[in-house]
């Protein structure tokens, strides 16, 4: 299965923090499984470090080596995927959310969140 991302879950499993659930860390773990992080989540973490936030404590390059580390495969942003945040209804207004959210839906993967507003959006949202 593909699996992308949210991005607290992919800094939370580079971390091997307490607060990545246990379904997350079985699911990224799982060899049969191919873990995706988006190029949306490393915008999301430069700009978030970049304003001195304490939940974003790694910078942008350093998030992109570890995950890069760790193996996960990275996503780029595609136009198709810009488009598709249009469909999307307003359940969430961040836009790094929207945007994996239509990544996923698009391309098609699963998206792994701890958001469940985010899990509104599809039954492709795996929340955790």
């Amino acid at each position: 299965m593909n699996i992308l991302l949210d991005t607290h879950i992919a800094l939370w499993a580079i971390a091997d923090s307490p607060a990545l659930p246990d379904k997350a860390r079985e699911l990224i773990s799982n060899p049969r499984n191919t873990i995706w992080v988006s190029a949306v989540s490393i915008w999301e973490i430069v700009i978030k470090h970049g304003l001195g936030r304490g939940d974003m404590p790694v910078s942008g390059d350093m998030a992109l080596g570890y995950f890069r580390q760790a193996g996960y495969r990275v996503l780029a942003i595609e136009a198709e995927h810009a488009a598709a945040v249009e469909t999307l209804p307003s359940h969430h207004q961040d836009p790094f959310d929207r945007l994996l959210v239509a990544q996923a839906l698009t391309e098609p993967m699963r998206l792994l969140t701890h958001d469940a507003v985010v899990a509104k959006y599809s039954d492709t949202v795996i929340h955790v």
